[in-house]
Parts: C-alpha cells; structure tokens; sequence
C-alpha cells in the first residue's frame, strides 16, 4: 500500500490495485490527519498529488464516506469529519454499552458449533502493532478489532442490531482520535474473556464480559482528552 512520507506528503498510488490503493492511501491521510479534522479536499490536487485520474479519487472519498470519515455537503464537496469531542466520545460508549452487550448476549445464546469456531479463530488472530508511528502501525490491529466486533453481531443474528452497530464506525473514529498502544494486548485479553462466555453459551457471562471490555476500553482511550477542556476536543491524536 501506499504510505505518507515523512514529511507527510502521500507517494504516487501504485497502478496495481489502484482503486483500493488510493482508498488506503487517502484513509491514511486521514487517520494520521495529513489532512486534518473538518478540512475541504480540493479532489482535482489530491489527485495530481497521488498520480491519479479524479475518478478513483472519487470513488475513495465516496468509501470514505460511508466509514465516516468524510461528509459531502451540495455545492462544497467533501470535507474530513471532526473528530469526537468528549460529549461525543461519551455518547458513543453509552450507545456501544447498549449495543453490543445485547448483541454478545444473543450471540451466546444463538450461536452454533460453526460460529463458536468462526469467533475462536478471529479471537486468536495473531495481529499486532508494528513499528513505526501513525496509522499504518495499527491499521491490522484496528481492522482485526473491528472484525471480531462485526462477528459477534453477525451472530447475534439480529440484521438491525448489526446495522445500528456497523453505522457507530466505532473503531475509525476511535483510532483516528487516540490509539492506546500500551494496552493493546489488554483488548485481546477481553476479546478472549468474550469468545469464552460465547462458547459456554452464557449469555449474561457474554454481555458482562462485552461491558467490562468496552468500560475498559473507555477508560484507555481517555487520555485524548487529558491535556484540554472537553469543550475545546482531544489533545492527543495518532
């Protein structure tokens, strides 16, 4: 894939895979905030700047906006999304508390022989943090995170919980922000205490284990918040 410079500029997009290597390559830009929190992207310099055609350009923010990531406004275009403030970093552990603990419970109770193996197999994904700074370090992490998650509601077997949850782009807007990389073994851990109320079919054991990993969750990424007023946004930012 793709990846900024140090100076922060983005290298030329490889012709191989092109559509998917701009949508990494702009992603990057944005969770790294090269280009930066409530920003207008000019497509037309994006793309002479990545070696491109507008048209993949295009069709990654267009992605991009589906994740979360970018708002499409008639007559401005795009612009990066703000990041979370804390009200809004709040909310959205409330909603996920709400969320995913029901969603965990009913994945113990509903899931089969097949599902208990599918969610074993993801819990001990062997992914970690790389060396290096910005996203690109935890983009595997961060991805397998977000896939352990989805199978869980998957299972659950509830098309609109799973929808109501995928929308949250719980994992983009939280790495975007601050990424805890001193705990990042702590979250498998969790992970692991989840899959094995699952596997039981516990499902009170489930969602007990689901709330415990996303309070825990809350409180490693606070520290986005620590340096300024809530009112004023995160100090800390990946």
């Amino acid at each position: 894939m793709t990846q900024a410079t140090p100076r922060g500029r983005a290298r030329p997009a490889r012709r191989l895979t092109l559509t998917e290597d701009v949508y990494e390559t702009i992603k990057t830009l944005v969770m790294d905030h090269v280009l930066p929190p409530s920003e207008r992207v000019n497509i037309d310099a994006l793309a002479r700047e990545l070696d491109v055609s507008p048209t993949p350009v295009r069709e990654a923010l267009a992605r991009l906006e589906a994740d979360g990531l970018m708002h499409k406004r008639p007559l401005v275009g795009y612009t990066t999304t703000p990041l979370l403030t804390r009200a809004e970093f709040d909310d959205l552990f409330d909603v996920r508390l709400l969320l995913e603990c029901a969603a965990a419970a009913r994945a113990a109770a509903n899931a089969s022989a097949d599902d208990r193996m599918r969610i074993s197999t993801e819990t001990n994904a062997s992914v970690g943090v790389e060396a290096g700074d910005g996203y690109r370090r935890h983009a595997a992490f961060t991805a397998q995170d977000a896939r352990f998650h989805d199978l869980i509601t998957e299972v659950a077997g509830s098309p609109l919980l799973r929808d109501a949850i995928t929308r949250l782009h719980a994992h983009l807007h939280l790495h975007r922000l601050y990424f805890p990389v001193a705990q990042a073994t702590d979250t498998i851990t969790e992970h692991q205490h989840i899959a094995a109320a699952i596997a039981l079919g516990d499902p009170d054991a489930a969602a007990a284990a689901m709330r415990d990993h996303l309070t825990a969750s809350r409180q490693r990424h606070l520290p986005a918040f620590d340096q300024m007023p809530p009112e004023d946004g995160p100090a800390t930012a990946v």
